[in-house]
């Protein structure tokens, strides 16, 4: 269902022809700025289509529209009157909006002035019976139609003679039709900084820039691609390293997609601070106030170097939203694989879409972890159990996929009959100072070389987390992983 069913019509006749598949008919590069509730999300590129609707009027499109990780759809506003007001065209809308998880009402306001377009969204959302403001701004240039849609890495490249690059082995290889670079570098090499050379299609850009130092010290690293007309691209670089990833949690950075320019993460990772987010942006609508710390942070209580990775189980106080329990305690974790915030409003479970694309054979994961329990355990119904105790888990997972899609979640990733290697460990015993430990994969399948895996290694200052079953305060500290791959022969 289209986010706008449609504009308001100034049925005042005006003697002005207005020269809009001239002048205003066409498409729009610009940015989208979208506030919920006063809070401001990150600024994102868009393309707005602008096309004529009889005499004096124009139908608008922003293709695939969200906020906070809410899917909503495409946004049309159609047969919208044009007003001449000076050197600009104004127009206004009035509507409701109809969607699977929201209705509103809409008031648009806009300008076309000498090629440029700016629009005013003031949206009065209810969400599960609550009220919610959401306010859109865009401002965009006209193109000339002439722009190139293409946005592709036609060249991937690094430079060996350069000393940054004195660990790559092999150049990158590019897959097109899956958008994903590939590259091997040495075991004990310093990825942390290489220096590729990029060339993109003609008139795109890519962010990084060529030349630019990037880290690949998690094992790979995104470039999207913008192209002339605002179509964009992203490309997922990978770095194989021989038979041993680590993981030193030093760099920290918000993820694409986040729900809130306030969540950071270990670069490479996933973890559960989009999940307090959502609460952190729509608690309200259920009656929670969460001020608190996100659970996974990043801490200078470090095993080595300047910092690890701390995850502390939360109160989030307990509660509804969107027909969805909020927990009473939401247990710190972090995971390799990705973190689905808008599965939220159907399947918590969902959320967690554990796993990488892993093309190695892992047998051992090991790393330093420091914990302590928190002193009042809750259950699922949010009831304080004085005599249960909390605990902290380690496990890691190989699963076969058939595609890259294809994923194992909350649900089902320690269940699955696609699982070909597991290894778990947990622990309620206080650790006051970094210990190793160390998971070694049992494999309940045959390795098969020409198969397609996903690997997840998954933490949880709460061991039962998942089952909203948690201690407030347990904490779990991780630094220096290490995931260890024997050599397979195809």
């Amino acid at each position: 269902m289209p986010f706008f069913t449609s504009c308001s019509d100034d049925d005042e006749d005006t003697p002005v022809v207005i020269p809009v598949s001239e002048e205003i008919a066409g498409n729009y590069k610009g940015t989208l700025d979208v506030t919920v509730d006063g809070q401001k999300l990150a600024s994102v590129a868009q393309r707005i289509s602008v096309a004529e609707s009889g005499d004096n009027a124009i139908n608008l499109s922003i293709a695939d529209f969200s906020f906070l990780g809410i899917e909503v759809g495409d946004i049309d506003l159609n047969n919208c009157a044009l007003t001449p007001n000076g050197e600009r065209y104004d127009f206004t809308g009035v509507t409701t909006v109809e969607s699977t998880i929201l209705t509103a009402d809409v008031n648009a306001t806009g300008y076309f002035n000498n090629g440029g377009l700016h629009i005013d969204l003031d949206i009065d959302a209810t969400l599960g019976g609550q009220k919610q403001a959401v306010t859109v701004t865009y401002d965009g240039t006209r193109l000339t139609g002439n722009e190139s849609s293409a946005a592709q890495i036609t060249s991937f490249t690094f430079d060996t003679s350069v000393a940054a690059n004195a660990a790559v082995l092999s150049q990158p290889v590019i897959d097109e039709a899956n958008a994903t670079i590939t590259f091997k570098a040495e075991e004990d090499g310093d990825v942390s900084a290489l220096v590729p050379t990029i060339e993109v299609s003609a008139g795109a850009t890519v962010t990084p820039a060529s030349g630019s130092a990037v880290s690949f010290a998690s094992g790979s690293a995104t470039f999207t691609v913008v192209a002339e007309d605002g179509t964009s691209k992203t490309y997922t670089v990978s770095c194989n390293m021989g038979s041993l990833i680590q993981y030193d949690f030093e760099t920290w950075a918000t993820p694409e997609g986040a729900m809130s320019p306030e969540v950071v993460n270990p670069e490479g990772w996933a973890t559960c601070n989009d999940a307090v987010a959502l609460i952190k942006n729509l608690g309200s609508l259920g009656g929670i106030t969460y001020t608190g710390e996100y659970p996974v942070r990043q801490t200078t209580d470090a095993h080595s170097g300047s910092t690890a990775a701390m995850l502390e189980s939360v109160d989030t106080q307990g509660g509804n939203i969107f027909g969805q329990t909020i927990p009473k305690v939401t247990a710190g974790s972090m995971f390799l694989g990705t973190f689905n915030a808008f599965a939220a409003m159907t399947d918590p479970m969902a959320t967690t879409e554990f796993g990488i694309l892993y093309d190695k054979k892992p047998v051992k994961v090991s790393g330093y972890y420091k914990y302590t329990p928190g002193a009042e355990f809750y259950n699922a119904a949010g009831e304080l159990q004085a005599d249960q105790k909390d605990a902290c888990a380690i496990s890691a997972v190989l699963y076969e996929v058939e595609s890259e899609d294809e994923t194992l979640n909350g649900s089902t990733i320690y269940t699955s009959d696609k699982i070909v290697a597991m290894a778990s460990f947990s622990s309620g015993e206080t650790v006051a100072e970094y210990t190793p430990f160390e998971l070694n994969l049992e494999y309940v399948k045959d390795y098969d070389a020409s198969k397609t895996y996903k690997f997840a290694v998954i933490f949880s200052a709460s061991a039962d987390g998942a089952a909203y079953n948690a201690a407030v305060g347990s904490t779990l500290y991780i630094d220096d992983v290490t995931i260890e791959n024997e050599a397979v022969t195809e």
